[in-house]
C-alpha cells in the first residue's frame, strides 16, 4: 500500500520522492501499461532528465555476504542519491517484488524506495512506496 508521507524523511526526501512518482505517472500517462519493462525504464530516465533530476541507471552494487563482497546485482534508478526506483511491466506486483526492494534498500543504505509497476491500468494502483 502506497505511504503519503514517512516522518523519518527530510522535507527535502520527501520533495524527492514526490518528483519522482510525478515523474512516473507522466510516463505511464504517455505510454499506458502494455510495454516491455526496458522501455519504461528509458522512458521514465528520460523524463528524469527532461526534469533536471539527477539520477544513476542500472547501477551496480556489490551484496555483502559475510565478509565477501559479491558483484552483479543492479538497481534500475537511484535518483538524487536517495530514493531507489524498482521499474516493473508484470501482470500483478508480488510479494517477491517488494522483498528484491527491501534488499536493495538494505544493501544501499538508501532509507525509501519506489517499486512501480506500469503495467497496471493506473500506476496508483501499481505504486508501492517501501521505506526502512
Amino acid at each position: 500500500m502506497y505511504v503519503k508521507h514517512d516522518p523519518l524523511l527530510s522535507p527535502e526526501q520527501e520533495a524527492i520522492v514526490t518528483s519522482c512518482i510525478g515523474a512516473g505517472l507522466v510516463v505511464h500517462r504517455e505510454l499506458g501499461p502494455g510495454f516491455k519493462e526496458v522501455i519504461y525504464q528509458r522512458a521514465y530516465a528520460l523524463e528524469l532528465d527532461s526534469r533536471s533530476i539527477c539520477f544513476e541507471a542500472e547501477k551496480p552494487i556489490e551484496v555483502v555476504y559475510r565478509s565477501w563482497r559479491i558483484p552483479g546485482q543492479r538497481i534500475d534508478l537511484i535518483v538524487e542519491g536517495v530514493v531507489l526506483v524498482e521499474v516493473k511491466a508484470v501482470p500483478k506486483l508480488k510479494p517477491l517484488h517488494e522483498a528484491q526492494v527491501r534488499s536493495y534498500l538494505k544493501t544501499t543504505g538508501i532509507r525509501v524506495g519506489l517499486l512501480m509497476n506500469f503495467n497496471s491500468p493506473v500506476l496508483k494502483a501499481g505504486l508501492k512506496r517501501i521505506a526502512m
